[in-house]
């Protein structure tokens, strides 16, 4: 369809969106962002209204813009175009916003920075974290950042990691892990110990572990790894826990960049010992490999960071690639809440107690979506309870075009090959959080389902002979991974289940 799309006239393509049938019509807008032709873009210009089109619609063409694997400066334009000025709905305005991001740390890949539209993208960006008043919007900006990755705003992701409230902080740190080792410098790991050791001011501790989470994994100094481990006999158990067995993931993974380090500093027995390693919390962090070729490794993570009274904090589940030095982070689901503490009857105090909150974020394919919300306020979240309809949020659903390449081979005989790559990805991604106050349950629930194809062609064409050879693969797959809290009794029973399907591959 793709390939059909890019030798169409503009009034075809346009003629084609307005009579598609409105459960193809999807299909028919991320087809066109995947053909980048002039025609298509033209044509999506004329068709997409951003004050009338469904919302679904609508994220669905700026989510097909962020994941497109070799983005033009036209596209990034038709995005700015559609969202410069108007009055949108927030979550396609936030949908925009890290999809720019995303579009622009792509060119710049493809060392395109200079192109006036990346220029422009990043304008908008950085103005509009600069203007932005409210938590929510400044994070959405913070979040492009990441998406984005350019080393010169990593100045501006320390200011408001160092200097923001808890939830700005966090989105800042956030958007630091998404940079390439290279990028973390001297500066960036000065600014992470003040937040993991509390230098200047007091930090959320999912702040902190993320600090410590960058210094572990960014060539770490051998100083930084024993400071943390020392650390560890100050925080609270839970935080210890989770820390420790980080440290000790580490050690089981070889491609782990901190593995030598570690395993130098654990010959020195005042660290390594039962009375250092035996916390009691029931956090955990664990990584693991699921499937390890020559050329590839695949891993699974899972992180539960609980609270001191046994309630979750956060959840990371993390699917990642690895290969020849390159990592690619697949897919990673976060589910967090926060402000529970008073519920729970502890004691905090009231500069210190965030806003009750639970919600939950994702980077698919190294692209972060839009955040998505729960509940926030106590009165959202009873609401909630009563009137919970057990439908499951969609975080993402749709089809990608994910590889896209052509390539004309000389041959030495003075023939050539045209080569030809088209990777396909159909994709659903959705969550579920249910709460019982009644019961004093917490269900949380994720479900991927994906589809790949990829398409593969090599074509010889000369004047006595013609030969093509031509391969197509298929492989669809599902995993579910579901959590159970029962917070009645102490300790707090949990149930963790990872349900994967079997794997068709044609």
């Amino acid at each position: 369809f793709v390939q059909m799309l890019r030798s169409t006239k503009k009034r075809d393509v346009l003629e084609l969106l307005r009579r598609a049938p409105e459960e193809m019509l999807p299909f028919v807008v991320e087809a066109a962002v995947a053909g980048q032709s002039v025609a298509s873009l033209a044509a999506l210009s004329d068709f997409l209204d951003f004050s009338k089109e469904p919302k679904s619609l609508l994220e669905k063409f700026l989510y097909a813009a962020a994941f497109s694997p070799r983005p033009s400066g036209e596209l990034l334009r038709l995005v700015l175009d559609k969202l410069d000025g108007k009055q949108l709905a927030p979550e396609i305005w936030q949908t925009g916003i890290v999809a720019t991001g995303s579009l622009v740390g792509k060119l710049c890949q493809q060392k395109l920075c200079r192109l006036q539209e990346v220029e422009h993208g990043v304008k908008t960006i950085l103005r509009g974290l600069r203007d932005a008043t409210e938590e929510a919007e400044v994070v959405i900006y913070l979040l492009a950042l990441g998406n984005a990755a350019l080393p010169e705003t990593i100045p501006t992701l320390l200011d408001h990691a160092e200097e923001g409230p808890a939830t700005i902080a966090a989105a800042a740190i956030s958007a630091l892990r998404r940079f390439p080792t290279q990028h973390i410098s001297s500066k960036v790991k000065r600014a992470m110990r003040r937040i993991f050791h509390e230098k200047e001011k007091s930090y959320d501790k999912t702040c902190r572990l993320a600090a410590a989470e960058i210094l572990l994994d960014n060539d770490p100094s051998p100083m930084d790894v024993i400071n943390i481990l020392l650390a560890t006999n100050q925080l609270e158990t839970e935080m210890a826990t989770f820390l420790l067995l980080k440290v000790q993931s580490s050690l089981r993974a070889d491609h782990h960049p901190a593995r030598k380090i570690i395993k130098d500093i654990m010959r020195d027995p005042r660290i390594n010992n039962y009375n250092f390693f035996s916390k009691a919390g029931i956090s955990s962090s664990f990584s693991g490999p699921l499937t390890a070729t020559q050329d590839l490794l695949s891993t699974f993570g899972l992180d539960l960071l609980f609270l001191e009274g046994g309630f979750l904090r956060k959840s990371v589940s993390d699917f990642s690639l690895l290969s020849h030095g390159q990592q690619l982070c697949a897919a990673q689901v976060t589910i967090e809440a926060q402000g529970m503490e008073s519920m729970l009857g502890e004691n905090v105090s009231e500069e210190e107690e965030p806003e009750l909150m639970a919600g939950m974020s994702a980077i698919f394919f190294d692209v972060q979506l839009r955040p998505i919300v729960f509940f926030r306020g106590y009165t959202d979240l009873m609401a909630k309870v009563l009137l919970s309809s057990g439908e499951t949020a969609s975080v993402v659903k749709g089809n990608l075009l994910l590889m896209d390449h052509h390539q004309v081979i000389p041959l030495q005989s003075g023939f050539q090959v045209v080569i030809k790559l088209q990777g396909g990805l159909g994709l659903d991604i959705s969550a579920d959080m249910d709460m019982s106050i009644w019961e004093q349950e917490l269900k949380t629930s994720i479900n991927t389902r994906g589809s790949l194809t990829i398409d593969f062609q090599a074509e010889l064409d000369a004047p006595f002979l013609q030969a093509t050879l031509r391969s197509q693969t298929e492989v669809k797959t599902s995993v579910q991974f579901d959590t159970m809290l029962r917070f009645s009794s102490s300790p707090v029973l949990m149930c963790l289940q990872l349900r994967e399907e079997q794997v068709p591959y044609r």
